[in-house]
């Protein structure tokens, strides 16, 4: 993931390993490989203008030849800057990125007022095992004209260049707060009222058993880290991915371009104008939506999976009157509230098995510091001290449906 923004201030768990830059260098082979301005190519539609590149920005380099190379793409992808003196140009690392550098550059001197500042986004080394950059980027064509996030500018080899947004990131208690909960629903509503050419098939599943068919097959050089995961079953997670996925064709519900990593450090807000974004969707797909507000609803207890924050029925509701009728949510019913609760408390339960399985990947392949196999079993945990009541919950609704 990525971010835009200014002043990001650094959050534990999940979070911290969002701001973290990975101490081991990548080799010149994974770089190479990430070819964006390819994948752009091949996959966008030739109407959006967009300008791509063949450049690459190796994070490897000191600071002086990195920056220097930040502003050679922006002078190659941005018209209004080509003729930008280099000392003109000023680079700064942001704080922020899970996967990925973020930089912001900008424009001093007597251009700076017609220049706006722009965000650099560097892919990270094997984020392809998580991430899927042709999906994304097809994505992105879609989200940046219908004014989701930041918009796109420009396409270099191995990421991108994106408008800056200026405000702050909400912090996991931030989450429930009435006020950015009523904003939250309605942007979210807003999303998955967006229409992207393609298949409309849930990508959900699909996501799932690509983690689990990487995640199954890895070794660790750590003995310990070794013995950790011989002790996970995947026979057993494979069992309950099927169980959720047989329930969730039985529920039948609405597809829609979901977000699908709506955690507190992805929603931006702007204090001064009261306008709330959502950025980096890295992960963004058709899903369901009731996932997409399950994993908003999980994400509530923050990087130190504090479940007891959970929203509870009341502070659901409340977020489901303003997403389903955002300009008069009080004409929401009790038949209408009571099929959302059902939905995306039913939802939760497959979020918690996708991240726990890709927490395993990561573990693997991430290069970043943190414990991505006790994340696993963090979310596992919840996952199963949960699923009986919910399915519970579930069933009563499919029941009632008859």
């Amino acid at each position: 993931m990525a971010s835009t923004v200014e002043g990001k201030k650094d959050v534990p768990a999940r979070e911290r390993y969002k701001s973290r830059r990975e101490d081991r260098k990548p080799g010149l082979e994974e770089i190479e490989t990430m070819r964006t301005d390819q994948i752009f190519t091949k996959r966008s539609d030739s109407t959006m203008a967009v300008r791509t590149c063949s450049l690459i920005v190796d994070p490897r380099l000191p600071e002086p030849a990195l920056f220097s190379q930040v502003s050679g793409v922006c002078k190659a992808l941005l018209r209004k800057w080509a003729d930008v003196d280099d000392s003109n140009i000023s680079v700064s690392k942001i704080t922020g990125g899970i996967t990925n550098m973020l930089l912001k550059a900008e424009v001093e001197g007597e251009n700076e007022s017609q220049l706006p500042p722009v965000t650099v986004r560097v892919f990270g080394p094997n984020t392809d095992a998580v991430i899927d950059r042709d999906r994304e980027l097809q994505a992105l064509t879609y989200l940046s004209s219908g004014g989701f996030g930041a918009k796109l500018l420009g396409v270099f080899g191995n990421g991108m260049i994106q408008s800056f947004i200026v405000g702050r990131t909400l912090e996991p208690l931030d989450m429930g707060k009435p006020e950015l909960a009523k904003l939250i629903a309605v942007e979210v509503r807003r999303l998955h009222g967006l229409e992207i050419p393609g298949s409309k098939e849930p990508m959900l599943w699909h996501d799932i058993y690509k983690f689990m068919d990487k995640a199954s097959s890895v070794s660790f050089e750590d003995g310990e880290k070794q013995k950790i995961y011989e002790t996970i079953s995947f026979d057993n997670i494979r069992a309950e991915v099927e169980e959720i996925k047989a329930i969730s064709d039985r529920f039948n519900a609405p597809i829609v371009f979901s977000h699908n990593d709506l955690l507190s450090g992805n929603f931006m807000y702007n204090e001064d104008e009261g306008k709330l974004f959502i950025i980096d969707y890295e992960y963004g797909s058709n899903s369901y939506r009731g996932y997409d507000i399950a994993n908003y609803f999980n994400e509530h207890a923050g990087f130190e999976c504090d479940y007891s924050l959970y929203p509870d029925k009341e502070k659901q509701f409340y977020f489901f009157r303003h997403y389903l009728h955002p300009e008069n949510p009080e004409t929401a019913t009790d038949a209408e509230l009571e099929e959302f609760y059902a939905e995306c408390n039913f939802y939760s339960l497959a979020s918690h098995l996708y991240w726990a399985i890709w927490a395993i990947v990561q573990a693997r392949y991430s290069p970043i510091e943190f414990d991505y196999l006790s994340y696993f079993f963090l979310r596992y945990g919840e996952y199963k001290r949960r699923k009986d009541e919910m399915v519970s919950v579930t069933s009563d609704y499919l029941s009632s449906r008859k």
